[in-house]
Formats: structure tokens, C-alpha cells, sequence
């Protein structure tokens, strides 16, 4: 994925989530059936509950390497499952704390973001991606609400 020169890494992850949360807005009209996509299941709160652990997961991953510990592994079964909780049907209030979760989860990677010098998104501190990468990587998650689509 290439990065749009005016494109700060803080904006990539609130893009990803404003996009996120536009295709949500359409799918309390969903009629409870699944979408098949590559060899995976998707709903509507399966979306929303893999967008949001993605961003815990690298925000956990980031958090650590800054004060200078090793990450810790999740444990996670990711999109490999679906559970009865994503199956459930997707309501006005849902919708609702979906849009309060990513959107505080989108605040506190942009301040994040936001606060590290260039050599710090660039060259950053412990193994894995540099910060940059990961904000860019976190931009693919909107593959899970895509899945989903616009259901309006």
C-alpha cells in the first residue's frame, strides 16, 4: 500500500475509520445473512469487532515498543471465527457504540500519531514495523467493512 504524500500517518488511521463507520451507518438494514468473502464470513458486527481489535492490537504493539518492553502476542482468533455475538442483528444502538468506539480508538491513535517526531514514525523503537508502517497497515482494515459493503 503506498502512502499519499499528504497523507500523515494520524489520517490514515482516521480515514480507515471514518470509512469504516460510513459503510456502518447502512447496516441496520442488514437481513442477518453473512457474506462469504475469500474464505472468511463476515457481518456487520464482525466487521466492527475486527476493525476495533486491530487497531487495540497495533495501539498495545506501539504503546509497549515506546516504553521500551516486548509487546505482548494476542491471542486472538481474528476473522478466522465467527461467533454468535456477530451474528446478532445490527441495531440503531449498535451502530451507536460503534461509531463512540472507533471513534475514541481513531482520537487516540491520531494524538498518538500526532505527538511522534518524523524520525520517531520512521525509525521507531523495538522489532516490527516502523510507526508509519503500522498506521498504513491499519489503513487496510477497512477490508472488513467492505466485506459488509454499503447496504443502503
Amino acid at each position: 500500500m503506498t502512502e499519499n504524500p499528504q497523507e500523515t500517518p494520524a489520517r490514515a488511521v482516521t480515514g480507515m475509520v471514518d470509512h469504516v463507520l460510513a459503510l456502518a451507518a447502512t447496516w441496520t438494514t442488514w437481513d442477518g445473512k453473512p457474506y462469504e468473502i475469500d474464505d472468511r464470513v463476515y457481518t456487520p458486527h464482525k466487521a466492527i469487532r475486527r476493525v476495533a481489535d486491530h487497531l487495540v492490537d497495533h495501539l498495545a504493539e506501539m504503546e509497549a515498543r515506546l516504553a521500551g518492553v516486548d509487546p505482548r502476542p494476542d491471542h486472538w482468533h481474528a476473522s478466522a471465527i465467527t461467533t454468535e455475538a456477530d451474528l446478532a442483528p445490527f441495531t440503531q444502538e449498535d451502530l451507536d457504540e460503534a461509531r463512540s468506539r472507533l471513534d475514541r480508538l481513531a482520537r487516540i491513535w491520531s494524538a498518538r500519531l500526532d505527538a511522534l517526531t518524523e524520525s520517531e514514525l520512521d525509525d521507531s523503537p523495538g522489532e516490527g514495523w516502523s510507526f508509519r508502517e503500522l498506521a498504513l497497515h491499519l489503513k487496510g482494515s477497512t477490508y472488513y467493512a467492505d466485506a459488509v459493503g454499503d447496504l443502503s
